[in-house]
């Protein structure tokens, strides 16, 4: 056997610098390869594409949250208005309904006369039941005698004169206002009261129907601002405020 079979192969020293020292004698310090060098400014940047990633990914949940949960109040508000014209025509014939009642005078209602009392008893119920129907359905009534007027729910048709409430009062009520959920379905049309004392400053309230204030500027002092100009003039009727209530609708984040 050869003498270069029995000897192992020699490994190649790896490259060394050589530093002069002061003392005459000289340190060898190993070079760090090129490829280490590029290897190390891979990962700072991988590093940074991560964290970059990662924030476009959180955006893009919240993002996508946020359109879960409009979508899902776009379908509530869709599902619980979907019927407000239909509502808005019917609401009529309760209307009707009720003036049918009041045209039979007291005494024949009371009277012996037997046909007229079931008649007024069978209007009465169908109003009744169709009042409930409504309800189901969130359509409610609201009748604002006494209350302060409220442009928002009130549609002012003429005023009238009392010195005992103060102005700006519901005197009397033609229609009554019907709301469908927390929205104005149809103002009350009223009858507002003048030349009485002038009422006192209150805060802000809330319509008991509607749980939510509404938007917009302070509707309780535009109230008392058109009521003192009415009562500086004589009293004559007014003319009737167009879509006073059909203009202030509430609305959902749906701006969107």
């Amino acid at each position: 056997m050869n003498k270069t079979d029995r000897d192992p192969p020699q490994k190649t020293p790896p490259a060394t610098t050589t530093l002069a020292g002061s003392d005459d004698t000289n340190t060898e310090m190993p070079m760090v390869p090129d490829e280490a060098i590029g290897t190390a400014e891979q990962i700072t940047a991988l590093e940074s594409e991560v964290v970059d990633y990662k924030n476009r990914l959180l955006r893009e949940m919240a993002a996508m949250e946020n359109l879960r949960k409009r979508t899902q109040r776009e379908k509530e508000d869709a599902a619980r208005f979907a019927i407000t014209r239909f509502a808005k025509d019917i609401v009529t014939i309760s209307d009707n309904l009720v003036r049918a009642i009041d045209a039979v005078p007291e005494e024949a209602r009371k009277g012996s006369d037997e046909l007229v009392t079931n008649l007024v008893t069978g209007i009465d119920l169908t109003n009744r039941q169709l009042q409930q129907v409504f309800e189901r359905h969130g359509v409610r009534r609201f009748d604002p005698q006494g209350e302060k007027f409220n442009p928002t729910y009130h549609e002012a048709i003429y005023e009238v004169p009392d010195q005992t409430q103060p102005t700006g009062t519901v005197g009397q009520v033609v229609e009554s206002g019907y709301m469908i959920g927390e929205r104005v379905l149809r103002p009350a049309r009223v009858g507002v009261t003048s030349g009485g004392p002038k009422r006192t400053a209150e805060p802000p309230t809330v319509s008991p129907i509607n749980s939510e204030p509404p938007a917009g500027p302070d509707i309780n002092t535009r109230a008392e601002q058109q009521s003192e100009l009415s009562a500086s003039q004589d009293s004559q009727p007014i003319q009737s405020v167009p879509n006073a209530g059909e203009n202030i609708e509430i609305k959902s984040d749906r701006s969107t």
